[in-house]
C-alpha cells in the first residue's frame, strides 16, 4: 500500500498535524497535543518481529488488537516502543487491505480524540 494515500487520511482528520521526531526519524501525528499515529522504519538492529519493518503505529480497541493479530499474524504487530495492550504496529510491505487500514487510522484519531479534555475537542472540531 502506498504510504501517500495513509499520510493523506490521517492529515485530512480534523485537528490533525504531524511533525517529525528528529531524534528518532519518525513520522508522528497528533491532534489535541496528544499522539494518535506514527510511521517509521524500525532499525534493522531493533528487536524481533520488528527489524528493519517499515511501520504504522496506532492507537486501538484492545478487543480489535486481538482479533487483528489473530487474523493477520506478522502483519499486525504489538505497538512498537508503546503499550501492545492499547497500541498496533502494522507492517506497511503487507499484503492489508488499504480499507482495514484507513479504518484502522480512524479508529486511532477517534480514540485518542474521545479521550482529549471537552474545551480541546471543542476547539478541534470548531477548527
Amino acid at each position: 500500500m502506498d504510504f501517500s494515500c495513509i499520510d493523506a487520511r490521517l492529515i485530512s482528520l480534523p485537528g490533525a498535524t504531524k511533525a517529525l521526531h528528529e531524534k528518532w526519524g519518525w513520522m508522528v501525528y497528533w491532534v489535541g497535543g496528544r499522539q494518535f499515529a506514527c510511521e517509521l522504519t524500525a532499525s534493522p538492529d531493533a528487536k524481533p518481529p520488528y527489524e528493519g519493518r517499515h511501520l504504522l503505529s496506532l492507537k486501538c480497541d484492545p478487543d480489535r488488537i486481538m482479533e487483528l493479530r489473530a487474523e493477520h499474524p506478522g502483519a499486525v504487530l504489538p505497538g512498537y516502543y508503546s503499550d501492545g495492550r492499547t497500541w498496533v504496529s502494522i507492517d506497511l510491505d503487507a499484503d492489508l487491505s488499504e480499507d482495514l487500514v484507513l479504518g484502522l487510522c480512524d479508529m486511532s484519531y477517534e480514540l485518542v480524540f474521545s479521550k482529549l479534555p471537552k474545551r480541546v475537542q471543542r476547539e478541534v472540531s470548531a477548527e
